[in-house]
């Protein structure tokens, strides 16, 4: 197979497994793009697990982190999520130790007051996490995040 071919099927793969809206001509070197709407509440969601991930991924001291949790997340919620940490000895935003090669924010419906989304987060080709995560309209800041499936109070 030739390279040209080979790097847009590895391309179109990616692409696939990441859930990027990119097209994938067979071409080497197609460009990806990413969009959003400020006034969107997933791609705000989708800006803060990006921005997260990246901070955690890049910085030890936490400095950055810390700052986008007190940007995105409501106050009363950053409080459950430090019990939620503390109890479980690991991330609350993402509900693990580790950080995820990838994640995906999938819109889930709402009601008048609150967006719910699906992130799903990668950690390896078979092993996925995925989290249920309210916004809060009025607000504009996260309000919950909980592992799909698990019990709320």
């Amino acid at each position: 197979m030739n390279r040209t071919i080979r790097t847009a099927l590895t391309a179109g793969v990616l692409a696939a497994a990441l859930g990027l809206g990119a097209t994938v001509q067979a071409t080497a070197g197609t460009p990806r793009t990413v969009s959003g709407k400020p006034a969107d509440d997933i791609t705000r969601i989708a800006d803060f697990y990006g921005a997260y991930i990246d901070a955690v991924t890049d910085e030890d001291s936490g400095d950055l982190g810390d700052a986008l949790r007190d940007h995105y997340l409501g106050a009363g919620f950053q409080k459950q999520l430090d019990a939620w940490e503390e109890a479980n000895h690991a991330n609350g935003v993402l509900r693990a130790q580790n950080v995820p090669l990838a994640w995906k924010v999938t819109d889930n419906g709402g009601t008048a007051t609150r967006t719910e989304a699906l992130v799903t987060l990668t950690w390896s080709r078979n092993s996925t996490t995925t989290l249920v995560v309210d916004l809060n309209r009025g607000s504009r800041e996260i309000v919950r995040i909980a592992e799909k499936g698990a019990a709320t109070k």
